[in-house]
């Protein structure tokens, strides 16, 4: 029996050893070899496992490489602020149509230094998303501005110049607006309203890299952006990277200052450091990763696209579920998809509806995108610079954050089911995707009864 089971470990990881050689996900063998049970009535959607991503290969490996030999052969060390910088940020400013681009270590970091570039006063609002990663709107707080969420768009999770000029004040320094999962947001009401009140306009393009806006690049439209180049992101520049990008001279030259411990880039006459500020220089490895990278992303938006717009077709024909699809005159670039339930016609909720998915085979289904960053303990807490409540105590000594409801955000969260999205998904996964997707609309739909019983909930909410 000992030998058998010798004979039988032995088997099993030189089996390992060969399919790791070939590249092979043993996933996939075991799919081949067993068939899964059936689930929600019927044989699961996708048998096989869902493909992986495999943004990286050998030339990220030779460009880490050639970066690694030239300082082994010039005696030095890994640097920032070489040529590879250089070369990247030329190529990204070419990408967005024109303009400068300065690379950081983080997208959390692009948005601080594009906000610190503008110079906003302390105690000062800024409008930010109601819906977006911690890391769109921790930076105002750190600069001793108040965060002030706009409401999302009815039906949408991105803001609008009519949510914004809700809540603009003589106390508004500057608007952030994020394009969420590369959903271009509408942006000439936006710059508009800016103009107007003369109040600049920071693009947070961490979901939206390749994303167009009425033929315009999604990044290029306002004041100043903010892009994350971090690893799950449409390009990245390896583990953590971000951009900040602007068309203005000047503009560039405070941001090269804050990037870099307030050195005098540009400025005449001056030796010392002219500000305050960190250091969030990107190293020349992650450069060399990201030149690769933009060199892949067309084609990488593309295939986003395309995968999208077949999903968007095929759910035409079912009823109460619906791809949240592109604006009209723009093209998103999918970090992921966002499929809405109509719930009066469904007896499940996103959460029961996404575990379905993933029992279907579908990866990467999540319900909803819940995050509200004024809704964290940082925010509601004032938990920013110690006990002290800055910057809302700079008010007044008893002043404390706001509360803010955002009914329409979290409403439209509440309908959403959100798929992870990569260029490596194809016309196969967007079929066995629709499978799913109309298997559960019939499974989890609702009765007539189920129907009235929703419309009389509804009407007595609306009259109450």
């Amino acid at each position: 029996m000992r030998l058998f089971h010798s004979a039988k470990s032995f088997a099993l990881g030189l089996v390992r050893r060969v399919l790791s050689v070939a590249n092979i996900d043993p996933a996939l063998v075991k799919a081949l070899l067993r068939n899964p049970p059936p689930v929600h009535g019927g044989p699961r959607a996708r048998r096989l496992p869902w493909p992986r991503r495999r943004h990286f290969d050998k030339r990220e490996k030779r460009a880490v490489i050639r970066v690694i030999d030239r300082e082994i052969g010039r005696g030095g060390a890994v640097i920032y602020g070489g040529v590879e910088e250089k070369a990247y940020c030329e190529a990204f400013a070419r990408y967005l149509g024109g303009g400068y681009a300065k690379a950081v270590n983080s997208g959390t970091n692009a948005l601080y230094v594009a906000l610190r570039a503008l110079d906003l006063e302390p105690g000062s609002e800024v409008i930010v998303p109601p819906i977006t990663d911690p890391g769109g709107t921790m930076p105002v707080a750190l600069m001793s501005c108040i965060p002030v969420p706009a409401d999302a768009d009815r039906g949408s999770l991105s803001i609008s110049a009519n949510q914004i000029e809700r809540i603009l004040t003589d106390r508004t320094s500057a608007i952030v607006v994020a394009h969420i999962s590369g959903h271009p947001a509408d942006m000439d009401p936006i710059l508009k309203l800016a103009a107007e009140r003369r109040i600049p306009v920071v693009e947070d393009c961490a979901q939206a890299h390749g994303s167009v806006y009425k033929g315009r690049m999604v990044g290029s439209l306002g004041t100043i952006s903010a892009f994350s180049t971090m690893f799950g992101k449409q390009h990245c520049t390896g583990a953590q990277g971000g951009v900040v990008f602007t068309k203005d001279t000047l503009l560039f030259a405070r941001v090269r200052q804050i990037a870099d411990r307030g050195k005098p880039y540009s400025a005449l006459g001056n030796q010392g450091n002219l500000v305050a500020s960190l250091n969030f220089n990107q190293d020349e490895i992650s450069m060399a990763i990201g030149r690769v990278q933009l060199e892949k992303l067309p084609d990488g938006i593309t295939a986003r696209r395309a995968f999208a717009s077949l999903v968007e077709t095929g759910l035409r024909e079912v009823d109460g579920v619906s791809l949240i699809f592109d604006p009209p005159e723009c093209s998103g670039s999918y970090w992921f998809l966002m499929i809405r339930l109509d719930t009066s016609k469904l007896r499940c909720d996103s959460q029961e509806f996404a575990t379905a998915l993933l029992e279907e085979g579908i990866d990467g289904v999540f319900a909803g995108y819940a995050f509200f960053p004024t809704d964290q303990p940082w925010h509601r807490d004032a938990v920013i610079f110690g006990k002290s409540g800055l910057p809302w105590s700079a008010l007044s000594e008893h002043s404390k954050p706001q509360h803010f409801a955002l009914p329409n955000a979290h409403e439209a969260n509440r309908e959403i089911v959100r798929v992870d999205v990569h260029e490596s998904l194809g016309a196969g996964e967007a079929r066995d995707l629709l499978v799913a997707v109309k298997k559960l609309s019939q499974y989890y739909k609702a009765s007539p009864q189920h129907i009235a019983t929703l419309d009389a909930s509804r009407a007595v909410a609306r009259t109450g």
